[in-house]
């Protein structure tokens, strides 16, 4: 008895396991295809927030007369050997929007309660929920911040085409891009994105990305463009910054290791770190 009464138990088992695979076979039919392996357009261009625009002073940034005195300290940094505003050089998580200004490999893994962007870079990786959950106040704030995104079927074809997106619950420092542009210390920024499959190509993805930030004047949008690689197994490399990272950060001030090993300068006259603990007498 016990023996027929197992069977009857894996039987069932095995349909109810059947009956949940189809389940999800019908609610992968439902999404976009967003397969695959994505690189930004361009990928041979500077990197920048608004690809359109050339870096530097040439993104136009909408910044606040005090945010853009920062900029340009950042600017004038950077032009003495230093890294400015841009707080990735000891490889600290780039934080949203940068993340996706896309550095490398992008993977996007579409489930029905949570929608993944897989990059692999410094810390660059997103959860948005699509659940149907609320914001709650108790959320730890976060480089990537907390999204919370809906899928909308604009056409009427029975499948999302649309990914709109919200992200709030933001921690910095965090720059727009490498050159330093910078957001409001508040850290009270809001990211608002439309995400879809451009209409003429499904091998496009574009993300219609707005910041709302206390450093800007407006709120500011660009359109960030990626393109679907041809490669039907993506190899996905592994990268971990600190991996060779010769950046050396000691009291805010940032030195480089040379090939052999010695803290060197960064820029011309930069005072070498205070060794006050080293000179002090054995005992």
């Amino acid at each position: 008895m016990l023996y027929r009464g197992s069977i009857g138990v894996i039987a069932l088992l095995t349909v109810l396991y059947a009956t949940m695979l189809d389940a999800f076979a019908l609610d992968d039919a439902k999404y976009p295809d967003l397969k695959g392996e994505w690189r930004r357009l361009g990928a041979a261009n500077p990197i920048r927030f608004d690809s359109s625009k050339p870096p530097g002073r040439g993104q136009q940034a909408p910044l606040t007369a005090e945010y853009q005195a920062i900029f340009e300290a950042s600017l004038a940094a950077q032009a003495a050997g230093g890294q400015g505003n841009s707080p990735t050089h000891t490889c600290l998580a780039p934080g949203m929007p940068r993340i996706m200004n896309v550095y490398g490999q992008m993977e996007i893994v579409v489930t029905p309660h949570t929608t993944y962007i897989l990059i692999d870079h410094i810390h660059d990786n997103r959860r948005i929920f699509t659940d149907g959950r609320n914001w709650s106040e108790d959320v730890e704030p976060s480089f990537a911040g907390y999204s919370i995104g809906k899928w909308a079927d604009r056409d009427g074809d029975g499948r999302f085409d649309l990914l709109e997106v919200e992200t709030r619950s933001l921690k910095g420092p965090r720059s727009f891009d490498s050159s330093g542009l910078p957001l409001h210390a508040d850290n009270k920024t809001v990211i608002k994105e439309r995400i879809y499959l451009n209409n003429g190509d499904p091998n496009i993805l574009q993300d219609e990305l707005t910041v709302i930030d206390n450093a800007l004047t407006r709120p500011w949008s660009v359109t960030k463009n990626y393109r679907r690689t041809q490669m039907k197994q993506p190899i996905w490399r592994e990268v971990i910054c600190t991996e060779n990272n010769n950046h050396v950060e000691i009291a805010k001030e940032n030195y480089f290791l040379s090939a052999d090993g010695h803290l060197m300068p960064t820029r011309k006259g930069q005072p070498p770190p205070d060794l006050r603990y080293f000179n002090q007498s054995q005992r």
